[in-house]
C-alpha cells in the first residue's frame, strides 16, 4: 500500500516507522486512526516483519483512507525488529525528503500524542540531533512498567553507559526522533549486529562517525521523560534476553569502540567538523 495521487501535495514534516511482527491482536486500530485523522504532518510507515497472524490486514484497516499519509512495507520473512526499523527507515529517508525521522514502537506503550513534544524539543534545540522518549517515574507522570523489567533496564543502561562511554538513563524506549541529515543515512547503511539492541548500535555507530568521541555525541542527544508509558501485554521482549542484550553490547563495543571511522572522508556535519 503506497502514497495515492494526493501525496504529492502534501509536505511531511517527519515519518514515522512503525515495526511490526505478529502484532494483529495488539495493535490499536483507533488510536493509530484518531491520530491520522488529526492531520499532524506526520507520514506513517508501517513494516511488516514477516508476520504470520493477521497484521496486515490489520494494518490495511488502520491504513484505509489516509493513503495519502501512510505506508506498508512488507518484510518476506522475519528478519528482527532491529532490520525493520532499518529498512522502514532507510525507506523514509529516501522518500518525500522528511526533515525529521524516527521509530515508534506499535503496541503505543508510548501514545502518539507525544510525538509532537518530542517534535517541539527539536525545534526549540537546534543543536539537538536526537530526542529519545524516555521512562522516567516521576511524580505527575504515569509511568507503569513491571518491576522486573525496571530493575533490569536499569543494570542493562548502566552497562550500556560504561560500554559507550555516554551516561544516558534509557536506551530502550521505542519513541526516538532523529533530524534527517546525511550522517544518519550513514549510520543505517549497514545491517545491525544485534537484532534487539540496535538502539545501542545507533548510538554506536554515531560515536564512530564522530571520531570516535562519545561526548560529543552525548550532546547530541536529549532525552525526554515521557508523560506517560505503560507496559502493554504481549511483548515479545523476556527477561531472559536481558543476557542476550548484555552479549550484544560486549559485540557492539568491540566492532566499534576498535578505532574503526564509518565514513573517514567527512569532513563536514550539520556545522560541526568530524575530525
Amino acid at each position: 500500500m503506497g502514497s495515492n495521487e494526493n501525496s504529492a501535495s502534501i509536505t511531511f514534516r517527519a515519518s514515522l516507522v512503525v515495526p511490526c511482527f505478529n502484532e494483529g491482536k495488539r495493535l490499536d486500530v483507533g488510536a493509530f486512526r484518531n491520530y491520522l485523522s488529526a492531520r499532524h504532518a506526520i507520514r506513517i510507515i508501517f513494516v511488516d516483519d514477516g508476520s504470520s497472524d493477521n497484521t496486515i490486514e490489520v494494518l490495511q484497516q488502520v491504513c484505509r483512507g489516509y493513503e495519502d499519509s501512510t505506508h506498508i512495507l512488507r518484510g518476506g520473512e522475519n528478519r528482527g525488529k532491529a532490520e525493520a526499523v532499518r529498512a522502514g527507515m532507510l525507506y523514509a529517508l529516501n522518500d518525500g525528503d522528511p526533515q525529521i525521522v524516527g521509530f515508534w514502537d506499535a503496541d503505543l506503550a508510548t501514545p502518539l500524542e507525544a510525538v509532537a513534544k518530542l517534535l517541539s524539543i527539536l525545534d526549540a534545540r537546534q543543536d539537538i540531533d536526537m530526542v529519545f522518549g524516555s521512562r522516567v517515574k516521576l511524580l505527575g507522570r504515569t509511568v507503569d512498567r513491571k518491576p522486573i523489567r525496571h530493575y533490569l533496564g536499569r543494570i542493562f543502561a548502566t552497562v550500556v553507559s560504561v560500554a559507550l562511554g555516554i551516561g544516558i538513563y534509557d536506551t530502550q524506549c521505542g519513541a526516538k526522533l532523529f533530524r534527517a541529515h546525511p550522517d544518519l543515512r550513514e549510520v543505517l547503511a549497514e545491517p545491525f549486529l544485534s537484532k534487539w539492541v540496535f538502539d545501542i548500535e545507533i548510538l554506536a555507530r554515531y560515536i564512530a562517525l564522530c571520531g570516535n568521541d562519545p561526548a560529543r555525541v552525548e550532546q547530541m542527544i536529549y532525552e525526554f521523560p515521557l508523560q506517560k508509558w505503560t507496559d502493554v501485554e504481549g511483548s515479545k521482549v523476556r527477561p531472559k534476553d536481558f543476557f542476550v542484550a548484555i552479549s550484544d553490547v560486549i559485540r557492539i563495543r568491540r566492532k566499534y569502540r576498535s578505532g574503526r571511522r564509518l565514513n573517514p572522508d567527512a569532513s563536514v556535519r550539520h556545522g560541526r567538523e568530524l575530525t
